[in-house]
């Protein structure tokens, strides 16, 4: 999963995105890895594999992880080339998902780009260069495509589905704009446009707004946005983000007690990252490793254990599948089969989150 994290200038983007690698590195006991300057990689905290990991002893633990993607330098004039706008538009167009960070804050030694803060007009603008460069993408698509059909007319559909989003886009629109047909929606995703990308507003507050959302103005401008663009919301500050970045597990959880909140932000963001996406998590468990995959929802068991290796979907002949739950309240692997809760799955079978798996398979 590759999340793009955007937002102008002293929203709060930067604290927030080497908060949460910072955070995932340490609190997931995966090293953080930096691939670029703007990118890293985390790991997804799951509790369910430190549990695992107390009746297997496995030689290793490995998490999901998440690629989080600080896209820099996005301002008015980003799709023209400003702030360094042409690349990291580039590098958000292979993103899964947008975290679009939204300051919710006044501070008088925190400059606003534009002079004040006005979360309505923030997003405006992030959007509006968002769409901008949209424009010029399938203007160009659209040229390729009366080309093409001069010697093929099976492109007619997709020209004109073409042609009724750039007017979408023309008109300010974002692409995945509520009311979009299903056929429209599964061309979106393989034209790369950025509006058409699922977003989660990361309201960026004060710690004692961050507990009395309801009072803050501009989070209810944030939320009445996100309402009418069916987009996701979570509240999260980023400055308290960074401060629990780099206490141990223990420290953290009495910190989040102590201020009332159950999760950090980085657990509401991966959690909303997944359910936004349509993503869940099977386990795997020996001696060997204990490790989350993660997958779509709706997946098949042969595809699933695809992820592990292709073989493995290949040759597959059965899963033997026990719920998380059930291993742990048995305490054992051996202990559930002794009482028939590990059940014998076949092709048809569709994973559900959770799931601890031994895939069967042959070739």
């Amino acid at each position: 999963m590759k999340i793009g994290i955007v937002g102008l200038p002293n929203v709060g983007k930067s604290t927030l995105f080497n908060a949460i690698t910072n955070a995932g590195a340490v609190c997931a006991n995966y090293p953080f890895c930096t691939l670029e300057p703007n990118v890293g990689i985390v790991a997804v905290p799951d509790e369910r594999l430190e549990k695992l990991a107390e009746i297997y002893f496995p030689r290793k633990i490995t998490y999901a992880t998440i690629e989080f993607v600080d896209i820099a330098g996005l301002v008015k004039g980003a799709s023209h080339g400003e702030g360094l706008g042409n690349k990291f538009l580039s590098n958000i167009r292979e993103v899964d998902a947008i975290v679009h960070v939204v300051r919710c804050f006044e501070n008088p030694n925190i400059i606003h780009v534009n002079g004040e803060v006005n979360p309505q007009s923030d997003i405006e603008i992030i959007n509006s260069e968002l769409i901008l460069s949209d424009i010029e993408l399938i203007e160009k698509h659209i040229l390729k495509l009366e080309k093409l059909i001069k010697s093929d007319k099976k492109y007619l559909s997709e020209l004109e589905m073409c042609k009724n989003i750039h007017q979408r886009l023309c008109k300010g629109e974002i692409a995945k704009s509520p009311g979009i047909s299903e056929e429209d929606s599964k061309h979106l995703k393989s034209l790369g446009l950025l509006t058409s990308k699922p977003v989660i507003y990361a309201a960026n507050l004060t710690e004692k707004d961050l507990i009395t959302t309801a009072q803050n103005p501009f989070y209810k401008a944030v939320q009445e946005i996100a309402k009418n663009e069916k987009s996701a919301l979570i509240p999260i500050c980023a400055e308290f983000e960074s401060q629990i970045s780099e206490m141990n597990k223990d420290e953290k959880l009495e910190f989040l007690n102590c201020v009332g909140l159950e999760k950090s932000g980085l657990d509401r963001l991966v959690s909303e990252c997944y359910d936004l996406l349509g993503l869940i998590s099977y386990l795997t468990a020996g001696k060997d490793e204990v490790r989350a995959w993660t997958i779509k929802k709706g997946t098949k068991a042969p595809q699933a254990a695809g992820k592990i290796h292709s073989d493995f979907e290949r040759g597959f002949i059965r899963a033997e599948v026990i719920p998380y739950e059930t291993l742990i309240s048995c305490g054992s692997i051996s202990a559930a089969k002794e009482k028939g809760l590990v059940r014998s799955e076949g092709k048809d079978y569709i994973m559900n989150d959770g799931d601890v798996v031994l895939f069967r398979f042959n070739v």
